[in-house]
């Protein structure tokens, strides 16, 4: 038996990242692999990082590549995996995420020695693709177009080389020539003959090319070149008219340049002071900055230091390497140049960031000491240098990682009936004590004490062509507030609004007026200063109210509706008033979407022997104010909320938007039916959700200019589209009554809410993930910990091999690392 599992949280790990235009011409993104799942990450003007999707693969996904066909303005992408099979994928705008184009299988599935996957190199300019194994096997794919302009992939090339171990692959810059393939090789034939073990010593590592002849169609070893036995990576050099070609070999304590016909240059790798000479120093991670007359490669060290690398050359031919300290950064698994100007590091451990770049000059010559040291009678000259604090690059992001996660408790410690889950992650003084929290994180953006608890808050924009709010409308139960937002929030009175009544209702309507419904009649404040009132029938009293930019409906405590419409003129008509049987506990209607001048349908929960919700026809004809379909429900509804939500890819990558009808009944229960648009028909099957023990209120807000819906309860939810999928999740906050969408040149997009007497804006964190986390750094690297019992105390061990000595100097706040304070 084979069983998948699905995880809470996906891996938070990166295995390897790919860097190009996968959505659009100059959209600067970076793919990287969390082992099963891909995601692409496309940091913003402000430099964060923006998920824009991911996609579970249901399977391990080891390398990454992207390549471009010439004359081509978008990247695919190659994934090397353990299907056994070489994948191509396209990104899809509309459905926002990875369509498969090809999938050609060459091996059988799982991560085996000898099926490739293990590797990825593909030709810079697009044209073919190496995938090979950690031992013996490589193939070769060649890439085309057909008639259509179709990518083609053709049969497999073999390259196969018994008896032999590969550590690294890249693909060779040679411009338009027949592209070749660079791999370290280790050829343990002779070792595995040899009983008494002493061929082992002799084996070494040698640099291989191999060429696809492109007339012919088939794979030929080129060149082989003896390399030093500790040689672990290769680094491809820009070539055609970029650079001179060839590759950088990096081994223990030093780079050698290579390439066929070619002198090696070497050059050895600064150290740090006080580093011990017998102490090895590899090169794990590499990036390359290529523009249209100059280059340098970034490369770090296994200890976090950052080198800048430029070769000087003359036709082709190299004469010196230029290493430079640039910077020291947390330990990468892989690091990525964006030509936007920052810098992405796939943190091995800890969190993962992305750097701005304020020089790439490097440091300078005066940097570096230069220590001398006779090894076996001859003098060498070693460059040695201090870390220092960033200055070359400023960090402008991070992205939550929980690797690796050392040692987990589940247990409810704060009291707030949800379990949480604390865990000792990291490594080092990189390791952290987290604690994660179900639901959705939430900022403070501002948060006001006022006189007395408000019971409800709006916000309201001057005009429709305004991009941000104009006003804060706050009720009380007696009186009504109005704040103005600019660069601060100050109380006005000048609003023509009405301070002395309970306020229902703030909306902006479609000829940029403002109305105020409360109670004892509808006010509207016209863009002249003008004032309109309406007082209902008979001293009437307005209950509930539904709005839009065109149409207005008011319930009256005696069960009675009346309805409006703007008509040509602007001016408010009464259009009917239609006597529902019962109590009418909640109503509301669709917002209306660009072209549309009517909401066709107003919702109505009302009481008739039980509780139940009805959808009346608003659309002029012999079914006006008729009732389409109802809806029994099994409690009182508290609120409800008709609007269009996008449950697979959002409107503004080409989805469809659905129609809903959202039910908060009194027992806390959330429910969802889809509405047919042009019959108003609802849908037999609904989907519930128990959401919290207090009645469920509904408000339309927006999140990433998309319509979503927050629902209050016991505990806060939002409901919305993120990366094509449909999200109901809830809120790590402590519990609103009220709120309402907010946007200003501060906060683009957020909420204005109701806590107690306090009034906040919000903003939400991390779209799509389960969980947020509240960090507390630790010394060393944690390896179990355990709670006190009948207390709320952890107890951590931490340890680290050969760490620096910790002394408390004076009291637990002054602490002396390496003789500094």
């Amino acid at each position: 038996m084979f069983l998948y599992n699905l995880t809470l949280q996906k891996s938070s790990a990166i295995v390897c990242t790919a860097y190009g235009n996968f959505s659009a011409p100059k959209m600067h993104e970076i793919v990287v692999s969390h082992g099963k799942v891909i995601e692409m990450i496309r940091p913003d003007a402000e430099g964060k990082a923006q998920s824009v999707c991911s996609m579970e693969c249901f399977g391990v996904v080891r390398s990454l590549a992207a390549f471009r066909l010439p004359g081509a303005n978008l990247d695919y992408l190659v994934l090397g995996s353990d299907s056994g099979r070489v994948s191509v994928l396209e990104y899809s705008k509309e459905r926002n995420q990875f369509e498969r184009v090809h999938l050609e299988t060459f091996g059988k599935s799982g991560c085996r020695r000898i099926v490739p996957g293990q590797f990825l190199a593909a030709d810079p300019k697009g044209r073919a693709v190496m995938v090979a194994a950690v031992e013996k096997q490589k193939f070769v794919y060649v890439f085309n177009r057909d008639a259509s302009s179709n990518l083609t992939i053709s049969s497999p090339l073999e390259a196969h080389k018994s008896n032999t171990i590969n550590f690294s692959v890249v693909a060779v810059d040679v411009g338009f020539e027949n592209p070749i393939f660079a791999c370290i090789e280790l050829d343990y034939a002779d070792a595995d003959a040899d009983p008494t073990g002493e061929a082992v010593q002799e084996a070494s590592k040698s640099l291989t090319y191999y060429e696809l002849d492109l007339g012919l169609n088939h794979v030929v070893r080129k060149w082989s070149d003896p390399i030093d036995p500790a040689s672990n990576m290769l680094i491809p050099v820009p070539g055609d008219t970029d650079g001179p070609s060839g590759v950088l070999v990096c081994a223990e304590n030093k780079i050698a340049y290579k390439k066929q016909d070619h002198e090696d240059v070497v050059t050895l790798i600064p150290r740090r002071v006080g580093m011990p000479l017998d102490q090895p120093l590899l090169i794990t991670s590499y990036a390359l900055l290529k523009q249209k007359d100059y280059f340098f490669i970034l490369l770090q060290s296994e200890q976090g230091d950052l080198y800048r690398v430029t070769l000087v050359y003359q036709d082709e031919e190299v004469s010196e390497i230029q290493i430079q300290y640039f910077d020291t950064v947390s330990v990468a698994q892989s690091l990525v140049i964006l030509k936007t100007g920052f810098l992405f590091v796939a943190s091995e451990f800890g969190n993962h960031a992305l750097y701005q770049f304020l020089s790439i000059k490097g440091g300078d010559d005066a940097d570096l000491i230069r220590e001398t040291v006779e090894i076996e009678g001859e003098t060498i000259e070693i460059p040695h240098f201090k870390p220092r604090p960033l200055k070359n690059l400023q960090l402008v992001d991070d992205i939550d990682s929980l690797s690796p996660i050392v040692d987990a408790k589940v247990m409810d410690l704060a009291g707030e009936e949800t379990p949480q889950i604390y865990a000792l992650c990291g490594r080092g003084p990189r390791s952290t004590l987290r604690t994660l929290r179900h639901g959705l994180a939430m900022s403070e953006m501002a948060v006001s004490e006022l006189p007395t608890n408000p019971g409800a808050v709006w916000t309201v924009r001057g005009s429709a062509k305004e991009e941000f709010d104009k006003y804060i409308v706050v009720s009380f139960t007696n009186a009504t507030i109005v704040l103005s937002i600019g660069e601060t929030v100050e109380e006005v009175t000048d609003s023509g609004f009405l301070a002395t009544a309970v306020t229902l209702s703030v909306s902006l309507l479609g000829d940029d007026s403002l109305l105020q419904i409360h109670p004892h009649g509808i006010r509207r404040i016209r863009s002249d200063r003008r004032i309109n009132e309406f007082t209902p029938p008979n001293k009437g009293v307005i209950s509930k109210v539904a709005v839009n930019q065109r149409q207005v409906a008011i319930a009256l405590k005696d069960n009675s509706i009346i309805y409006f419409e703007l008509d040509q003129a602007n001016q408010l008509e009464e259009k009917a008033k239609p006597t529902v049987q019962g109590e009418i506990a909640a109503m509301d209607m669709s917002a209306l979407s660009s072209g549309r001048s009517r909401s066709l349908f107003l919702a109505v929960g009302s009481f008739e022997s039980s509780w139940i919700v009805r959808i009346l026809s608003l659309e002029p004809g012999p079914n006006f104010m008729q009732v389409l379909s109802r809806q029994a429900l099994p409690d009182r509804p508290e609120s409800l909320c008709l609007t269009e939500i996008a449950t697979g890819a959002s409107s503004k990558d080409g989805g469809q938007m659905t129609l809903f009808l959202y039910v908060g009944l009194a027992n806390g229960v959330l429910m969802r039916i889809a509405v047919d648009p042009v019959k108003g028909q609802l849908a037999p099957d609904f989907r519930t959700r128990f959401l919290g023990t207090r009645p469920v209120k509904l408000f339309k807000v927006v999140v990433q200019s998309q319509p979503a819906v927050l629902a209050l309860s016991s505990r806060s939810w939002l409901c919305y589209n993120y990366q094509g999928r449909y999200h109901v999740t809830p809120t790590s906050y402590e519990t609103l009554e009220y709120a309402s969408s907010f946007t200003s040149e501060a906060c683009k997009e957020g909420f204005v809410c109701v806590a107690g007497n306090t009034l906040r804006i919000l903003t939400t964190d991390r779209l799509g993930e389960v969980f947020n986390q509240q960090t507390m750094k630790l010394s060393y690297t944690p390896r179990r910990c355990a709670l006190l019992k009948g207390t709320s105390n952890f107890v951590i061990v931490e340890a680290d091999h050969n760490c620096a000595e910790r002394k408390v100097k004076e009291g637990p706040d002054s602490m002396e690392v390496d003789g500094e304070e």
